[in-house]
């Protein structure tokens, strides 16, 4: 019987990428019908910069080259396969490894994609705009960035939500493969145009008083966002904060002690679909934990 779920985890070799395979395994260990797909991206780029280089003979070391990346790939699946028993396959592909990776989602239909948060190259990512930001992009899958080396199962998940339907897709997701965890739901919320009332000489009383109708506003729309979520009851819990969502959202990742966030691919004001929202992306680069994100289907 063909597996009815697919991961498919991206490698270059790192120690990030190492603990994203784990990950990737202890995944599909919980849910016996799934596959796991080890891929690796070999450069185009760097192809073409050995061919200049050598010349004549560069037909010979790129045949060697491959051989050798195969033979490290299989090496990788063997070591996980004797650690957990699921189904491996591997994929070894050439290109840049944004294209390729989302390629390779789409033609192996992958129900989540899992990667390393950095690279071997990280330094020039970060310069340049991560991998995984790249693939986000134009990627309608979910995709899970590994920061931590695993060592037991996701059980504590912090998911901010700004009530929109990308929020809800990204949790629903995450408890599909989740479906034990405890969800923490968080909403930062802002009195718009606090800091004109501030300057126009509004007292804090007045001010607080309108965060205080911010934050009733904030649980009316909480309790009928959790309404869009296949997630029971008892294990939700709702938490609201005041301030930039940005910031608030690393500090209670500390306070929780999550060792996962969950977020929408896109907030209420995306403007075109494929951009990565700004929080979403802050998250990515500053969170300590992994994190999962996805969006509404398409």
């Amino acid at each position: 019987m063909t597996p009815s779920r697919k991961i498919l985890a991206a490698t270059d070799f790192s120690a990030p990428a190492r603990h994203a395979l784990e990950r990737a395994a202890l995944l599909a260990q919980a849910h016996p019908d799934t596959q796991l797909i080890l891929a690796h991206v070999v450069s185009s780029s760097a192809l073409d910069s050995l061919r200049r280089l050598i010349g004549q003979d560069a037909a010979e070391q790129e045949a060697r080259l491959l051989e050798q990346t195969e033979r490290a790939l299989a090496e990788q699946a063997e070591r996980l396969a004797a650690r957990h028993p699921v189904a491996i396959d591997t994929v070894l592909t050439q290109g840049s490894a944004q294209a390729a990776l989302v390629g390779l989602a789409e033609e192996r239909h992958a129900d989540l994609l899992v990667m390393g948060a950095r690279g071997m190259h990280f330094v020039r990512e970060h310069l340049l705009g991560s991998t995984i930001e790249r693939v986000l992009r134009t990627s309608r899958r979910p995709l899970l960035a590994v920061k931590q080396r695993p060592y037991s199962p996701y059980r504590r998940i912090l998911a901010p939500v700004d009530f929109s339907d990308h929020a809800a897709a990204a949790i629903n997701a995450a408890h599909a493969w989740l479906p034990d965890a405890d969800f923490v739901l968080l909403h930062a919320f802002e009195v718009e145009l606090e800091s004109t009332f501030r300057l126009a000489g509004m007292d804090d009383n007045q001010i607080h008083q309108y965060r205080i109708q911010a934050r009733n506003a904030a649980q009316t729309e909480m309790e009928d966002f959790i309404g869009k979520l296949q997630v029971p009851a008892s294990q939700l819990s709702r938490q609201f904060v005041h301030g930039a969502a940005t910031l608030r959202i690393l500090e209670q990742e500390q306070t929780i002690d999550a060792d996962l966030i969950v977020i929408g691919k896109h907030g209420r004001s995306v403007m075109e679909e494929l951009l990565l929202g700004s929080v979403t992306k802050h998250v990515l680069a500053h969170s300590s934990s992994d994190v999962l994100i996805a969006g509404q289907p398409a």
